[in-house]
């Protein structure tokens, strides 16, 4: 039987560029995802009573798990960002010096991300990290379960989907709101993943 998930508590205080409201609605679509992922997976326990007769249904709600799933753990990674207020990359520490190496500074790692984060559409632009090349790459996940380099830990997960700037900022406000993300951003959450998939 599948684990039950139940919505994470994140300790996010007052933000610069981002509003309360913003963050409280966004808190309601995770959970929704962890709410949705939860009902898929006991409606596919009943269903497999009958696999064969439920063959197709099956199948569409394996499809909508994944989804359902990313979106879950996406937010997870991204709300963990905005807890404990901006904290800055650590100087010279191992994060920024695999930035410096690799892309001659932390500014122009930080032009991937917001690159990757204002192409045309929803979705959530990621700093992964390749520990086999040992390359940080970055990626465009357009519906959270389709567009991430298989098997590669999430270093950074920026969310541009609509909802995350639209309250704030108005249809046209993703770049505003990209910038208020990264001058909001916890470091020592990036920092920590990035340790972690070097193990």
């Amino acid at each position: 039987m599948t684990k039950t998930f139940e919505p994470l508590k994140f300790n996010i205080g007052g933000l610069n560029g981002i509003s309360t409201k913003s963050i409280e609605e966004h808190l309601g679509l995770y959970a929704g995802y962890v709410k949705n992922f939860n009902g898929i997976c006991e409606l596919m326990g009943k269903l497999m009573a009958d696999s064969e007769q439920n063959a197709i249904a099956l199948s569409e709600l394996q499809r909508r798990l994944s989804f359902e799933f990313g979106g879950m753990r996406l937010h997870e990674y991204y709300f963990k960002h905005l807890e404990g207020g901006p904290t800055p990359l650590t100087s010279g520490g191992a994060l920024e010096q695999k930035m410096i190496e690799q892309f001659g500074s932390v500014d122009t790692t930080m032009k991937f991300i917001k690159n990757v984060g204002m192409m045309r559409g929803p979705g959530w632009s990621i700093m992964y990290y390749d520990a086999v090349s040992g390359n940080l790459m970055f990626g465009f996940s357009e519906e959270q379960h389709i567009g991430h380099f298989a098997s590669l830990p999430i270093i950074l997960a920026l969310d541009v989907w609509e909802h995350t700037y639209i309250l704030d900022y108005g249809a046209a406000g993703k770049g505003k709101y990209v910038d208020a993300f990264l001058a909001n951003l916890n470091w020592q959450t990036c920092e920590k993943n990035f340790t972690e998939a070097q193990k």
